[in-house]
């Protein structure tokens, strides 16, 4: 009881600092990576904070399996190299007698990892989704300045609004400049309101005015004038209402039988599933001969691990395009990997056989 309290504490040890090391390299990356895009003005200064909480959330699982992963590594390795293994087998304890407390303290952390991957990381993915499209749209929708040219994301329009109502939903003397192509578009209103139509996307409406169409370059020009003008100013995907498999709540994912839905069901599975996998993987992995370098034994875990990860990703990719079924996706990688697993320990345990023979 006392050894198995004594690994456990050495087990989250490592674990604390091997995470906290990840997860302080991910942090940087990401915040990196929003600076610039604030910088581009992409992203709002502001919206930064949120955009970097949503991202570790999002990472949390794959970070939580890695530094498992690494924890069970380092110590099984220490154990090695300070000959603390020598004594457990001259004990008469298998190197399977590793199992059970590797499985005490990896379980718990592949409960968070489960729970991480099928509620909290779409939740976030899904909120930064519709954060991003909110700050997007401002600048077509006003959201609308008065006095101030406002340029849309996308870059092919321009809106001026001379005077905007205090309900914010009626302006007058509106300017719109449409670059297509081929032609260039310029609509000019008195007056306008702003209106939301059923399917979700959003509209300038402008009343009693004139459009001028025509083609830069050439003769050819329109004059149009109307009474009722819709100019479309967001869409519903814009404003992040359209759900894409990966920002869709796991419950609501079980239902939908669509290769793509699928695939973001099978990388949600094999999170967890992949965290206990390589939990058992590091036990024979960490093998370490104190009389070779120090490093081969991580060298190889670290492609093992690799390896591991390519397969769900190839996995996911041959059930996003319909190759293979959900289930042989699952099954196949981490069954794989847990074939490998009794030929690992096999390979080990012979090995200090055969020392313990020759000695």
């Amino acid at each position: 009881m006392i050894f198995q309290r004594a690994v456990r504490r050495e087990f989250t040890h490592s674990a604390a600092g091997v995470f906290t090391a990840l997860f302080a390299i991910m942090m940087t990356t990401q915040l990196i990576r929003l600076l610039n895009e604030a910088a581009q003005g992409s992203v709002e200064p502001d919206a930064v904070v949120a955009l970097l909480g949503f991202a570790s959330l999002n990472y949390l699982p794959v970070l939580l399996s890695l530094s498992s992963f690494i924890a069970i590594l380092l110590t099984l390795s220490r154990s090695y190299r300070d000959s603390e293994m020598v004594v457990w087998f001259s004990s008469g304890l298998p190197l399977t007698a590793w199992i059970r407390p590797v499985l005490v303290f990896a379980l718990p952390l592949v409960a968070t990892i489960a729970a991480l991957a099928f509620f909290f990381s779409p939740w976030a993915v899904s909120q930064s989704a519709e954060f991003r499209g909110k700050l997007n749209s401002r600048k077509d929708a006003g959201q609308i300045s008065p006095g101030a040219f406002q340029e849309s994301s996308a870059g092919d329009r321009v809106i001026f609004v001379e005077g905007v109502a205090e309900d914010t939903n009626n302006v007058r003397n509106v300017f719109v400049s449409e670059g297509r192509p081929e032609r260039l578009g310029v609509t000019m209103a008195g007056s306008g309101h702003q209106e939301v139509a059923e399917n979700g996307d959003r509209f300038i409406v402008l009343q009693n005015g004139r459009r001028y169409d025509f083609q830069p370059g050439t003769a050819d020009f329109r004059i149009l004038e109307y009474a009722r003008y819709a100019v479309r100013l967001e869409t519903k995907e814009s404003r992040g209402l359209a759900p894409t498999p990966r920002t869709m709540p796991t419950l609501d994912l079980l239902p939908i039988d669509t290769p793509q839905h699928r695939a973001e069901l099978l990388y949600r599975v094999s999170l967890p599933f992949s965290a206990i996998v390589l939990a058992l993987l590091a036990i024979p992995l960490s093998f370490t001969n104190p009389r070779a370098g120090r490093s081969a034994n991580m060298l190889f875990a670290i492609l093992v691990y690799l390896i591991y990860n390519n397969l769900v990703t190839i996995s996911q990719g041959w059930v996003a395009s319909g190759k293979v079924s959900f289930v042989v996706g699952v099954l196949a990688v981490h069954l794989l990997m847990l074939c490998l697993l009794p030929a690992l320990f096999y390979r080990r345990i012979a090995v200090f056989s055969l020392f313990r023979w020759s000695r």
